[in-house]
């Protein structure tokens, strides 16, 4: 549910735009899968041996220290959630109302006001019941399942009417640009963009179910690493034949050229039924919006709890057992964002960020491997998993500083703006009684 949000409705162009070649783009949604299956073995084995909510961050403090953690935290509070939120949101808020405003860009005002109200709603209803936000997640994401089923089915029909000349390996393959090694980089990153959410169950370990499970036979089964098992290669497969689907009624061009693939995928092939692709897209960013509201509330409420943010954050209501002050941060930190703009530019930190805490979190396995051999851990992975991870994710961080320097500058500058906080907010002990009462 976290996983399929916008991505798989904006990334398609990108990644086409940095290979060069249909053939190429192909492979590189399916190699995106395989990274964030490597990923998110190397995070079952981080969950199950470090059983805390808070994914990451929690991770990378147990293994690194509060400094490590902490500029996790405060990246990921400062930019990282609110940003995505809010950009989940305003696409929500287009495709709702592209309808009414069929020939122009809907307006600023509308547009900013709907994903406001649609923020504000999932707030309230993730601040009321664990079980009713989890129940919206079900819903939606069993909605974006069926509509992107839709597309893969046309997309069949088409190869069974002959439509499949752009597949062929003779088109798929013809290079309208040779890709450098920068490309490609900036190719898997637009795809890995799609992938991303794949690490989310991990922010709520401590709410699953039995996260250990024991079963009749003499094997344990573990809720979390089976969720991540079942969902990375089902959303990788809807994702490779969702693109098929896509060239088998648009040239590259005419994927290049459109600003809504899933939209000008159904404008010429469902007809009366064209409709459904700008629904489709609404229920799956209305599902993201609820599921990054979830996760990132999730941790606050862990930063909170170690000593990092207000302890404030770490209270959860009696009666409904949610974490709403955290909630709220989340909701005004996002509606904040919404208000001043560009969050189109902030995206770009957003993924530069993102892949460096990955890393981080992955090297942190191997830490722990070698601090704490004895530490029970009911999986145990293969240590050439996150060696193979890391190895591409130094690949994508080199040649992104390469590509995007100013970008992954300033990210990098805004992670670093947290070490002053660290010292004066949780490192310096002993300040004043004026100061405690403040936070």
């Amino acid at each position: 549910g976290n996983i399929i949000g916008s991505g798989i409705f904006i990334s398609p162009k990108g990644v086409l735009e940095h290979a060069g070649s249909v053939g190429l783009a192909l492979i590189i949604w399916v190699l995106g899968g395989g990274v964030a299956a490597l990923g998110s073995l190397c995070y079952a084995e981080l969950g199950v041996t470090i059983p805390k909510s808070g994914g990451d961050y929690s991770y990378v403090t147990e293994i690194f220290g509060g400094l490590a953690g902490f500029l996790l935290l405060w990246s990921a509070v400062l930019i990282m959630y609110p940003t995505s939120l809010a950009v989940i949101a305003l696409t929500f808020s287009n495709y709702v109302l592209q309808p009414i405003f069929p020939n122009c860009i809907p307006p600023y005002n509308a547009s900013r006001i709907l994903s406001m109200v649609c923020l504000l709603l999932l707030t309230w209803v993730n601040s009321s019941s664990v079980r009713w936000a989890t129940r919206i997640q079900d819903i939606f994401t069993a909605g974006k399942l069926l509509a992107l089923t839709l597309i893969i089915i046309v997309g069949f029909i088409q190869i069974f009417k002959g439509n499949y000349k752009e597949l062929t390996p003779s088109n798929a393959f013809k290079f309208w640009m040779i890709p450098s090694v920068g490309h490609l980089a900036l190719a898997f990153l637009q795809g890995s963009f799609a992938f991303s959410g794949w690490n989310f169950l991990n922010y709520v370990t401590e709410e699953l179910v039995n996260p250990r499970r024991q079963v009749p036979i003499s094997i344990t089964l573990l809720n979390l690493p089976r969720a991540i098992f079942i969902s990375i290669p089902l959303v990788t497969f809807v994702y490779t034949f969702t693109n098929i689907a896509y060239f088998t009624a648009m040239s590259p061009q005419e994927l290049l050229s459109s600003n809504a693939v899933a939209v000008t995928f159904g404008e010429k092939l469902l007809g009366y039924f064209s409709w459904v692709m700008p629904v489709s897209v609404a229920l799956s960013t209305f599902g993201g919006i609820n599921g990054y509201l979830f996760t990132s509330s999730r941790l606050c409420f862990s930063g909170a709890r170690e000593g990092h943010l207000p302890s404030l954050l770490a209270m959860i209501h009696v009666k409904h057992c949610t974490p709403i002050p955290a909630l709220l941060l989340c909701c005004l930190a996002t509606l904040i964002i919404m208000l001043v703009g560009d969050t189109y530019t902030l995206i770009n930190y957003v993924s530069f960020i993102n892949y460096l805490c990955y890393g981080v979190t992955i090297i942190g396995l191997i830490v722990l491997r070698w601090k704490r051999p004895k530490i029970f851990r009911p999986i145990k992975v293969n240590l050439l998993i996150p060696i193979t991870y890391l190895a591409f994710w130094a690949f994508l961080l080199v040649f992104s500083l390469y590509s995007e320097p100013i970008v992954c500058g300033i990210g990098l500058i805004i992670i670093l703006t947290g070490v002053p906080v660290f010292f004066l907010g949780v490192y310096w002990r002993n300040k004043p009684k004026c100061v405690n009462r403040l936070i």
